[in-house]
């Protein structure tokens, strides 16, 4: 049973209580104590991406007691395990605080974005640590050699920060081959642009949920969602999509547009570039910087994606009004 059932059935099963009953109607305060089900919802379906709370909610003069739904956020170390058979080196990359789940697509997806891999083909393996739930190890074949230079960071990047920890200024830049260059034009009729943002509002479970999470979804230009995934980082979350299109082998992403639940900060464009992604809309802002590289990089920019509205910053020709 889904947790919004369980959800509706503690609506039901109440017990209301005046806690002023020598009051006026007008002066009494309420207070509703819902039966608490998250016992039985992690029982019956534990997600480790949802924490249960009690909170007490004030609605003007009504006072309940409920049970609240909250996005995890814990950290998750990425390890790195490269070299010949007679000489394999390990080392921690980074921890990065993230919502739990799609943790092999995180790390493939981040390795992937910040140049250290270049293909599915160079990893051997992905998996948790049997020691720590929150630590993964990705163990490289033994004829890739990583490029670490721009991946070297102080090993820690928050889940609002997707260049945190960087070295220095320099190191912010991930090494884009080259500017997206799809043959023929990609383009993308502004319709069916205008609807993308409905048409994930029903697969973004874990929002639905706790109101606290970022979505980022990949869809081909016939409107088709290919993937979509969600993190309480929005750099998780496209790291998580770009990583699970890596694993099914669907890179480069040429025919894909990346739709953006919030703002579009300029380390989202550098992944999308990354990944070779030629459109992307954000439901946001974007940042000057965002603009600015998209332009480099070639690729179309659409912000504030919301209520049949938008505006197109860059590479305007591929949406056909």
């Amino acid at each position: 049973m889904s947790p919004l059932i369980f959800w509706l059935l503690s609506a039901a099963l109440q017990s209301v209580l005046c806690i002023k009953p020598h009051a006026s109607p007008a002066e009494r305060t309420w207070v509703v104590l819902p039966l608490s089900f998250s016992f039985f919802v992690t029982l019956t379906m534990p997600n480790p991406a949802i924490l249960y709370t009690r909170i007490r909610k004030i609605r003007e003069t009504l006072v309940t007691d409920e049970e609240d739904m909250l996005a995890a956020e814990e950290p998750l170390e990425i390890k790195l395990v490269h070299g010949p058979a007679h000489n394999r080196q390990q080392q921690s990359l980074t921890v990065t605080m993230r919502t739990p789940g799609e943790d092999h697509e995180l790390a493939a997806g981040f390795l992937y974005t910040e140049g250290i891999i270049r293909s599915a083909a160079d990893i051997a393996d992905i998996h948790t640590s049997p020691d720590d739930i929150h630590t993964i190890q990705v163990s490289l074949q033994e004829g890739v050699r990583p490029v670490l230079q721009s991946a070297q960071r102080n090993f820690y990047a928050n889940s609002g920060c997707g260049v945190c920890g960087k070295a220095d200024v320099a190191s912010i830049f991930t090494p884009v081959q080259s500017p997206v260059n799809e043959q023929p034009l990609l383009t993308l009729p502004v319709e069916r642009l205008l609807q993308l943002p409905e048409m994930i509002r029903d697969q973004q479970p874990l929002f639905d949920f706790t109101g606290g999470i970022h979505a980022a979804a990949l869809f081909n230009t016939d409107g088709e969602l290919l993937f979509l995934r969600e993190d309480i980082g929005r750099h998780n979350a496209v790291d998580k999509l770009i990583g699970a299109a890596l694993l099914a082998g669907h890179m480069p992403l040429h025919n894909g547009v990346l739709l953006l639940s919030g703002r579009a900060g300029f380390e989202l464009i550098q992944k999308a570039a990354m990944a070779g992604i030629p459109i992307i809309a954000a439901v946001g802002a974007p940042s000057g910087m965002a603009v600015k590289m998209a332009q480099q990089w070639n690729i179309t920019l659409v912000g504030f994606l919301r209520q049949q509205r938008c505006n197109i910053y860059t590479k305007e020709e591929r949406i056909v009004v």
